[in-house]
């Protein structure tokens, strides 16, 4: 069991909420909270043995440049740290307990670089991707989320329901193929649905689901629940007064999205 929490937030090449990500994880129970950007981790200056917690924030990497994330994925696939690739250390990071959370922008790139879903062990191996919103525009709104209990997810652990924001152009999950779907689904590696919220089930109806991702998805998984991508803004709603309605609605002081920071930062405490 872990008594001292360390956690990086990378920043830089267009993420832009490494500031408010940075903080949940302070006001989750997090020790030590880095911000640390790409390029340091690229050159050797920071490296990954030195956290428990690795979050990729939400923004424009590389100006979406070829595909949100795209550009990104492709640099850490190449990029050469003292002879080892900077993937590499990524996946040894995995491997070794550590926990990635991947925001909007950070859950396009884990799913770039085949970090998730990981479908039969697959880690590496782009299974899905993350196209244009049905709409063909760019969605910004509150979105209501419910989370699948039996979903072997860190991150959601004792988590029903959430709302959370959305703002994103390209966040409509697609599976590779029928048979990545199928396994998403049997496999619990999507922890949290887009839902309507009168109803309660996952739901594919616009602006219900902003994007039109395949059964609800709004995030997925690996196998092992150390991984977690979501296409919500969790760090945009750490307290009440973040919330549109928070003066007309009976709102509990602590943000939906700070949970899953603090089942992070206990899930590392614990040694998940």
């Amino acid at each position: 069991m872990a008594t001292y929490v360390r956690a990086i937030v990378l920043a830089g090449n267009g993420i832009n909420c490494e500031m408010e990500t940075a903080h949940a994880c302070r006001l989750a129970g997090a020790d030590q909270v880095d911000i640390v950007y790409l390029w340091d981790l690229a050159s050797g200056k920071a490296n990954l043995d030195q956290c428990d917690l690795l979050c990729m924030p939400g923004g424009f990497l590389d100006g979406d440049d070829l595909g949100s994330a795209l550009a990104s994925a492709i640099r850490i696939r190449h990029t050469e740290v003292g002879g080892e690739r900077l993937f590499d250390k990524l996946v040894g990071f995995v491997n070794r307990g550590g926990l990635v959370l991947g925001m909007c922008n950070g859950f396009q790139l884990l799913v770039k670089l085949g970090l998730l879903p990981g479908v039969d062990s697959q880690m590496g191996k782009q299974q899905a991707t993350l196209a244009w919103n049905d709409s063909g525009r760019f969605e910004d709104r509150w979105v209501s989320l419910a989370a699948d209990p039996e979903s072997p997810c860190v991150f959601t652990k004792d988590i029903e329901h959430m709302s959370l924001p959305v703002r994103h152009g390209e966040g409509k999950l697609v599976p590779r193929d029928d048979a990545v779907r199928e396994a998403l689904l049997a496999n619990r590696q999507v922890p949290l649905f887009y839902i309507d919220p009168e109803s309660g089930r996952a739901t594919t109806r616009y602006p219900l689901n902003p994007n039109g991702s395949a059964d609800g998805i709004a995030s997925l998984t690996d196998p092992t629940g150390r991984v977690f991508g979501l296409m919500p803004h969790p760090e945009a709603f750490l307290h009440r007064t973040n919330h549109p309605k928070w003066t007309r609605q009976r709102l509990s002081e602590a943000g939906d999205g700070l949970a899953i920071f603090v089942n992070a930062v206990d899930g590392v405490r614990k040694g998940v």
